[in-house]
């Protein structure tokens, strides 16, 4: 298939924006006009799901898998709750994809679970400031967007604190002296 007169993802992303702000000015605005567009929209928006479904039908695992990698296709797949992949597949997927970065940095990062609609990770940062101590954005809110991403039906990204270091003790203390 060509690749003439598609939408590259940034073009994607502006239109997504746009069709966010017509929506909710149909939604504010007054009248039965308004209201008929936006039952136009849902209806228009439940055949698409529709068809999405039929093709993953036709499809089948493998094919589907492939599809749902895409992020466009995914979000769609998602929207319609028939993403082949539960979220806290997605959110591992996320978190395992922003490792290598924080690691680099000193840091490290891993899902802990999903709990319900929650993500459960454990963030460490180099110097121990996982929360932004220099007042910019840090790698907790990095991983939140990434994991919210992949898996925008999870509702938050819960930070659980890093377990201490072990405390240094000196062998020799730990040894018996013979009285002298």
């Amino acid at each position: 298939m060509a690749d003439a007169g598609r939408l590259a993802d940034p073009a994607v992303e502006a239109r997504l924006a746009r069709l966010d702000e017509l929506l909710a000015g149909l939604e504010s605005a007054p009248g039965p006009a308004a209201a008929t567009a936006v039952e136009a929209v849902r209806v228009l928006t439940e055949i698409y799901g529709e068809a999405l479904a039929r093709m993953l039908d036709l499809a089948g695992e493998q094919p589907a898998a492939r599809l749902a990698e895409d992020e466009l296709l995914g979000h769609l797949l998602v929207l319609h709750e028939l993403h082949p992949e539960p979220p806290a597949r997605r959110a591992e997927r996320a978190v395992d994809r922003l490792r290598p970065a924080v690691r680099e940095r000193g840091g490290d990062v891993e899902l802990v679970g999903v709990d319900g609609q929650v993500a459960r990770v454990r963030v460490t940062e180099a110097g121990g400031c996982g929360s932004g101590c220099g007042g910019g954005p840090t790698v907790a809110d990095a991983v939140r967007e990434a994991v919210l991403t992949a898996a925008p039906e999870l509702t938050a990204v819960e930070q659980l604190s890093a377990p201490a270091a072990p405390a240094f003790v000196p062998l020799d203390s730990l040894l018996v002296r013979e009285a002298r």
